[in-house]
Parts: structure tokens; sequence; C-alpha cells
């Protein structure tokens, strides 16, 4: 795998809408992701589940013009000489809006700009009417589905070995932990796709990935090389290389609107259903971050961990349980989802903020492999809860994908 240094101006432009090559569908991720995780601040779990809202409604107006495709919540009855530019645009904004309604006048200047290049007519008004449903149809059927509930991880008073505990810098607890709560977008069950769970604190297995984490995931690693400390630093951005890829791959190989709204639903989707199994299972765990148990292994019971109070990770550790890894279930969903679309063997590249840097691939899978190791180089997860999220994220992306958007 190659590593090159970006020009410090493509970081700037990293969470930029897509270029004036790009169709409504294309520009309005962009800007949905602008909106939702620049603006908006959101973690990556709930603007994921936003996002899948936002797309779902975008996917439901361009295939009802279209029909290529079953339906997702709704098909509206729609001319195929409909301005799917115009339904695609209208169905981003209304869902934005009834998400972000405090960015409503930005929204609306880019709404305004994405009608005003599309020529005035039967076509651009019957486009409107057919987004403006079609976002309807979204919002209706999300309201009341465990968004924004009250749950949050149970920290102990005096938490035992093995136990989650918040830790510094942050010393937080997850403000997006009720995203377990929430209804799934694809499968019928998000709690059906739980994981074996971290290995004994007592076993081998457990101080194997111990040794492991404690030794290369450390602040001042002396064994960890360049280029993963890069992979480590490239995925602390989260999810975000993975769309800008996305969207970058549609334009690349001139897919329709119509297949670029069913890609973009699809990677959010089922996204999206894998977060909410995810958090179910950290819920369910509660298991502590390395931070907490290369510090306190003393008290493991495992003789062959060696405890060191003063170890830091090269990365902060988030707020919120080890097991499983929500980067590593999100980016086998994102896999899967892109593989349905483009195929295994598909070069390609992404490039990350927080790192700077382009990374290149030969498929999408050995993205999910990256990412398994590098969370580890992170020094916030063992490699165990990595690799069963990555499982878990395939698991429910091809059973999510398995039930919907087939040809209409």
């Amino acid at each position: 795998m190659k590593l090159r240094t970006l020009a410090v101006a493509l970081a700037a432009f990293a969470l930029a809408p897509a270029s004036a090559e790009a169709d409504a569908v294309t520009d309005w991720n962009g800007h949905a992701v602008a909106s939702l995780v620049g603006a908006a601040g959101q973690s990556p779990t709930v603007s994921t589940i936003h996002l899948a809202m936002v797309h779902g409604a975008v996917y439901d107006a361009v295939n009802s013009i279209d029909r290529r495709y079953e339906p997702y919540r709704v098909g509206i009855r729609a001319s195929r000489s409909d301005s799917q530019d115009a339904a695609a645009a209208t169905a981003a904004y209304r869902t934005l809006v009834a998400l972000v309604p405090a960015q409503q006048g930005s929204l609306a200047a880019l709404y305004d700009a994405s009608l005003a290049a599309i020529p005035a007519g039967e076509a651009k008004q019957a486009g409107i009417e057919v987004g403006e449903i079609a976002a309807a149809a979204m919002l209706a059927a999300r309201s009341g589905d465990g968004r924004g509930g009250p749950f949050r991880f149970p920290v102990p008073i005096v938490p035992g070995p093995g136990q989650w505990r918040p830790v510094p810098p942050s010393l937080g607890n997850d403000p997006g932990a009720w995203v377990k709560d929430v209804r799934p977008f694809l499968v019928r069950d998000a709690g059906r796709y739980g994981t074996p769970g971290p290995y004994p604190m007592k076993s081998k297995a457990y101080a194997r990935d111990y040794d492991e984490v404690k030794k290369v995931g450390a602040l001042q690693s002396k064994s960890r090389t360049a280029d993963q400390t890069d992979q480590a630093r490239f995925w602390a951005e989260g999810p975000q290389p993975w769309t800008r890829a996305a969207r970058a791959l549609a334009i690349k190989h001139r897919l329709k609107r119509v297949e670029s709204a069913r890609m973009f639903a699809m990677l959010y989707m089922t996204a999206a259903d894998a977060a909410i199994a995810t958090w179910k299972d950290k819920a369910r765990w509660l298991f502590w971050r390395p931070y907490s148990a290369i510090r306190e292994a003393a008290a493991d019971g495992n003789p062959s961990t060696v405890a060191d109070p003063n170890w830091e990770p090269l990365i902060p550790t988030p707020p919120y349980p080890d097991h499983p890894s929500g980067l590593s279930s999100l980016g086998a969903a994102f896999a899967e989802s892109l593989e349905s679309v483009f195929g295994r063997r598909v070069r390609f590249s992404m490039n990350s903020v927080s790192s700077g840097t382009v990374r290149h691939y030969r498929g999408f899978s050995e993205a999910v492999d990256e990412i398994v190791d590098a969370r580890v180089y992170s020094g916030i997860h063992f490699r165990k809860p990595d690799v069963d999220g990555a499982a878990l994220g395939r698991r429910i992306a091809r059973d999510g994908l398995a039930r919907h958007f087939g040809r209409g």
C-alpha cells in the first residue's frame, strides 16, 4: 500500500461538497455531511443515523421517477420526465431542515442554488413535489424511533476490573448512547447481531491482546512504525473517509442519479443498523478500555499482564465502552454496501483530515482490515473488539441488503 502526504489545501477542502461534475444526489451528500458532521458536530453514530434518513428520502424521491428499484419507504406516483435533481435536492433539504432547524438559513441558500440550476417548468415543479412527499414520508416513519433517548452507559460507583468507566482526557459518557435504542432501518431486530464478547480477563488470549495494545498502542511506542502511526491518525477521523471515497467513486464510475441515490441509502442505512447493534452490545458488555486495563492490570487476576500506571494511548480514548468496535462495524457495513455496487476488486483511495494523508486500497475489505489494525495502533481498542465489530457490521449489512434495494 502506498502512502503520500496530501497538500495542506486538500485537507482544507476535505469536508466540502463534491465537485461541479456531480449531480444533485452527490452534491447534497456533501451538503448533508457538512451540515450534520461539520456544522452540527454530530458524533459518527448520530450523524450516520441522520444521513440514513436524508439519503433514504433522496432514494425514494429519485427512484419514484426512475422506477428502477423497489422503494424503501414510499413509491410516489411520478412521471419519468420529472426532474430528478429537483426531487433529490428537495428531499434532502426538507429532511435536513427537520433534523437541524437552526441551519435552515444556510441550507435554504444551498437549496435555492440547486433549484436555480434547473430549468423552470412542469418537470421542475413536479420533482419538487416528489421530493416533498419523500421527505415527509421519511420523517413520519422515523417519528418516535428512539432517537434522543435518556440512556447513558452506567458507571459503577467503584469500578472493578473489566468494568468500563470514563477516562481522561474528556472523562465523558457518550451523549449519543441512546443510539442503542433506535429502531433499525433495514433489519428487524438489531439485538440479534450481538458478539461473543471480550476474552475472559484471566485467559491467555486476553493477555495476548493486552500485551499487543500496550506495546504498539502506547503514545511513545518504540515498536509502532511510521506507517502504523499514520494508519492510527488517519482513522482517528472516524468514518468520514468512507463518505468521501463513495462520492468520488460515484462520480468516477458515472453512476446514474438513481444508482447514486441507492448507493448512499445502502451505505448509511447498513451503517446505521450496524451502529445500533454495536451500541446495544457495548451496553451489554460494558468492558473497560486499554487505558483503564493497562493502568489497573495489577487487579485483573491475570498473572501475565503487567500494569503500567502511567500508560497513555496514541489517540485519546472515546467516551464509551470498548467492546465491540464502532468504527470497525461501520466500516465493514460500508464495505459490504460498496462491494454490492462496485464489486470486491476495486482500486480506490481515501483521504483523512485528521492525518492530512491519503491511503490507497485494492479492495474495500482491505480498508476494513486496516481499521482493525489501526484501532489497536491507536491504543483505544483491544484487537478482539475490532475483529468482532467488523464481523457484526458485515452480517448486519448482508442481511439488510438482502431485504431491500432490489430491482423494482
